[in-house]
């Protein structure tokens, strides 16, 4: 399962309405999955939903140390790739951080994401949240 910047948020932040639907997806999950492009995402959303950022940045301490999570890291190549997803699907709204996204999961073979971003599922993924 590919884990989005808006599936991080409920995870850690008890308050979302989807927190525990989240935790019970993640916990369920054989595999975790996610991007450099989705946590540069995460502090400032987190921000926005009221987490301090002092917690929010510890949260992305504990991700990179968790051997469990595997994370991305997109290069010039990836970048490129999803900047012509972009230009292809010209009539979404899609971020460059969905389409990086997009682009893993096909790689990866992923088919599920903890996310409450209806872009996965206009781009034929299973929204989790």
């Amino acid at each position: 399962m590919l884990i989005d910047t808006s599936g991080w948020l409920c995870l850690i932040h008890k308050d979302e309405p989807q927190h525990l639907a989240a935790t019970e997806k993640f916990d369920s999950a054989h595999s975790h999955f996610t991007t450099d492009y989705i946590l540069a995402e995460f502090v400032p959303l987190a921000n926005v939903r009221g987490l301090p950022r002092k917690q929010s940045l510890e949260v992305l301490k504990q991700i990179h140390l968790d051997a469990s999570i595997e994370i991305t890291w997109v290069d010039k190549a990836l970048h490129v790739e999803a900047l012509e997803l972009l230009t292809k699907r010209g009539d979404k709204t899609y971020s460059l951080c969905d389409a990086v996204s997009f682009l893993v999961m096909r790689k990866l073979g992923l088919t599920d994401a903890l996310t409450t971003d209806g872009h996965f599922k206009q781009e034929g993924f299973v929204r989790l949240l």
